[in-house]
């Protein structure tokens, strides 16, 4: 194996990108939280804290190895040694090339991407969910979904000389994600899906009011996963170079893109351009740049963030035509925009701007890479649908998975927390609210 000269400004543009993945957590946490009843925003919040908890441990104990482990032909899943990341330098792929940064900032940069991705589907089953079976959930599907498709799409192999080997499924099929267009947002969405059918609609849906609680928390969660959106992209090119440029401007305008494309379809539809829908407008762009964005040019993603924009703003009515409740329209802005996201790359891809891409059709490439994004498209969606489906049956058949009607109307925060967000205080004297 070749050795590995490290390079001090690689490492550190890791090292902050992986920081910057990491708040789009907690970011998550007060974009979704906002968005849900004030009774619910704490339980909301809390499943992506017990994510970050959960996630961050079976990654050191197992999880960088079946993603990224080597195994000699073994496209599904890596290996499993249990060495808890102490012989990472020497037992790990060194993912189909040799890269200027410590295979251990490599494996936590990694870690951020297997976190957000669960945190993702917990919008779908928001104000309805028992904490205990939602931290259940996340170590099963993880396990189950997560380390086995972040092989099949990030894992590119042993490279020794010419010769590469142990190179996840979609990867070999030449599928191009430079960020997580599959393994993180359709992998989510699907997921959401599976569940929010499992779980059943909340108590009162469409009839009663269920609005966002807080519109300044939305944007606010909003504003800091668009900040960590650059480490997510951008540190993918796991250098300081040009590539990580590229996937930086891309990933800028196409959120701009995005937040103008839902608040034309907003006016349009119905006369108003609103907070939420910038906020969502932004993520559905980013989500869909997400696979593209080191693979087309600056025009092009504006283009792809203002469809996506548009197109996520139109999806969210396939929950009220097909009847399933998903809370915060994971499937909308997830699965809809990584769907787009993914297959727009076969229209727009081109090696003018990144020597490893290859051209669309809209560059003279024909439908050869259209069909490549369409097959990972494809096995993700399916597979993480019908995987969450079973695991999601199993855990409401047995420790149950929703609350009971009355914990639901009191209020997931005080059922699973005995916690409120906002404490509402009667003076002794003069009586009023505080």
């Amino acid at each position: 194996m070749e050795e590995i000269v490290l390079n001090s400004g690689d490492t550190a543009w890791v090292l902050a990108s992986t920081a910057l993945v990491l708040l789009m957590t907690p970011g998550l946490s007060l974009f979704y939280g906002g968005m849900v009843r004030a009774k619910s925003v704490l339980n909301m919040m809390m499943m992506s804290m017990i994510t970050i908890g959960i996630v961050s441990v079976l990654w050191v104990i197992y999880g960088f190895e079946l993603a990224f482990g080597y195994k000699a032909n073994s496209p599904w899943y890596g290996n499993i040694s249990f060495s808890g990341l102490g012989g990472v330098v020497n037992d790990f792929t060194n993912n189909g090339g040799i890269y200027p940064i410590p295979v251990l900032v490599f494996a936590a940069f990694q870690l951020m991407f297997a976190i957000i991705t669960p945190a993702l589907i917990s919008g779908a089953i928001a104000d309805r969910t028992k904490f205990t079976a939602w931290a259940v959930f996340v170590a099963i599907w993880s396990t189950l979904v997560y380390f086995p498709v972040a092989h099949w799409v990030f894992a590119f192999g042993n490279k020794v000389g010419d010769t590469i080997t142990g190179t996840g499924y979609l990867a070999g099929k030449g599928i191009q994600d430079f960020a997580g267009g599959t393994a993180v947002h359709i992998n989510a969405g699907a997921a959401g899906l599976a569940l929010a059918l499992i779980l059943g609609k909340r108590v009162g849906w469409r009839r009663e009011s269920m609005r966002p609680h807080s519109l300044p928390l939305v944007m606010l969660g909003a504003g800091l996963l668009w900040f960590g959106w650059f480490g997510f992209n951008a540190g993918s090119s796991l250098a300081a170079n040009g590539t990580a440029g590229l996937a930086f401007m891309n990933t800028q305008v196409a959120a701009a893109a995005g937040l103008l494309g839902w608040l034309l379809v907003e006016k349009i539809r119905n006369g108003h351009a609103t907070s939420l829908g910038a906020a969502s407008g932004a993520v559905a762009g980013l989500v869909a740049i997400t696979p593209a964005c080191a693979f087309v040019a600056p025009w092009a993603a504006v283009v792809i963030g203002l469809v996506a924009g548009g197109l996520c703003a139109l999806a969210v009515s396939i929950k009220y035509a097909l009847g399933f409740d998903d809370s915060l329209d994971v499937v909308a802005v997830h699965l809809v925009g990584g769907i787009w996201g993914s297959l727009s790359i076969g229209l727009f891809g081109t090696s003018a701007v990144n020597s490893i891409g290859l051209d669309g059709m809209f560059y003279g490439g024909g439908t050869t890479l259209l069909l490549k994004q369409a097959l990972g498209v494809g096995m993700v969606l399916a597979y993480s649908f019908l995987a969450t489906l079973v695991i999601g049956f199993i855990i409401e058949k047995t420790i149950g998975f929703r609350v009971k009607k009355d914990a639901e109307v009191e209020g997931v925060d005080l059922s699973e927390h005995a916690e409120t967000a906002y404490e509402m205080t009667s003076s002794s004297r003069g009586g009023s609210l505080l």
